[in-house]
């Protein structure tokens, strides 16, 4: 599986669980300020997230290095 999709994919389930979790876990009813603040945090964590992966992984050369011909 192609790098970026796997961190696409994995960052869209990251904003889902969160807006699903803070609907939950925020006393309803709820107003527009609440989802703007619920869109906020989740696409914070989502920021976060791509931040962390891509600073903690190996940056990849743009070409293959130059073999010596015989």
């Amino acid at each position: 599986m192609n790098r970026t999709i796997a961190l696409t994919l994995g960052m869209l389930m990251i904003f889902g669980v969160t807006v699903a979790i803070l609907l939950a876990v925020m006393p309803g009813p709820h107003k527009p300020t609440d989802y703007l603040v619920i869109g906020c945090v989740a696409t914070l964590l989502c920021l976060l997230l791509l931040f962390v992966v891509m600073i903690n992984t190996a940056k990849r050369p743009d070409r293959k290095p130059d073999s010596e011909s015989e």
